[in-house]
């Protein structure tokens, strides 16, 4: 673990407690948290990981396009969750 990805884990963190109760529904606060708490974990990619990615990707696309959240600050998010990953997944 590095401390870039526990700087991302903090980030995700921070923005469901400022913005979580208000801005995203339980299941998708959930959905954040496993992904995050998925990549911190891991040393590679693997299915559970890629599994992670995609769902984190379909919940920041459907934040955007449905316009409750804009499109840079859903990209954020989606930014902070991936760079709970190894290095080599932000690449």
């Amino acid at each position: 673990m590095t401390s870039e990805r526990t700087q991302s884990y903090s980030r995700v963190v921070r923005t469901l407690d400022d913005l979580g109760p208000t801005k995203l529904q339980a299941d998708e606060q959930q959905r954040i948290r496993d992904a995050a708490d998925t990549l911190i974990f891991c040393e590679g990619i693997d299915a559970d990981e890629r599994a992670a990615i995609a769902d984190v990707e379909g919940l920041v696309a459907h934040l955007a396009e449905s316009g409750r959240w804009t499109t840079e600050r859903a990209t954020e998010l989606r930014d902070d969750i991936l760079g709970c990953g190894p290095l080599a997944l932000v690449a």
